[in-house]
């Protein structure tokens, strides 16, 4: 019998995810603070923020197999977070505006004493984007709580060109490469 799994995570989307492919979880969000070095390489930055979002959780259950998750969007090796204002958001979508970057999700997985982190990029290119197309978009989609200011599951047709790779790595959550770790730990 698989042991219980826990989602270091309160994302929505990641629930959804998990909840579609059949995974019995429970949700308890990770207190852990994320760290921002950006001398770090983006990957393995994602990846210590999943590891520390799984272990402050796995410490209170340690026969559960906790899931840790962290996802970065990224243009020029640079890291574009949440939005902290309309203009910011706005000047993010022209900055993405008919170009291609990256979005990595770092996921670490614990139980007990056995961890095993990974991470998965994905490539996204944007069409080239209006004033009017950007202000139309961020009526339709709440930006200011995403990161590089889109939801590709959310009217995404009108942003994005074209995803090279894994699509549910861009909505959150590598499910493919999460779902063949979870039959092993």
């Amino acid at each position: 019998m698989m042991s219980d799994i826990i989602l270091a995570s309160g994302s929505p989307r990641r629930c959804e995810m998990l909840t579609q492919a059949g995974v019995d979880f429970s949700v308890i969000p990770s207190s852990a603070e994320e760290i921002h070095d950006l001398e770090m390489p983006l990957h393995l930055l994602c990846e210590e923020n999943a590891r520390r979002k799984a272990v402050a959780v796995a410490q209170d259950h340690p026969y559960a197999t906790v899931i840790g998750a962290d996802t970065l969007v990224y243009i020029d090796q640079k890291p574009l977070g949440k939005p902290k204002t309309e203009q910011e958001a706005r000047d993010m979508l022209l900055q993405l505006s008919g170009r291609k970057h990256q979005v990595c999700t770092g996921v670490c997985l614990v139980k007990g004493a056995d961890r095993e982190c990974f991470h998965v990029i994905t490539e996204v290119e944007f069409n080239v984007l209006t004033g009017i197309l950007i202000a139309d978009y961020m009526s339709k989609v709440n930006v200011m709580d995403k990161a590089g200011s889109y939801a590709v599951q959310e009217h995404g047709e009108m942003i994005v060109k074209e995803v090279r790779g894994d699509y549910n790595n861009v909505v959150g959550l590598p499910l493919d490469a999460l779902l063949k770790r979870l039959g092993q730990i």
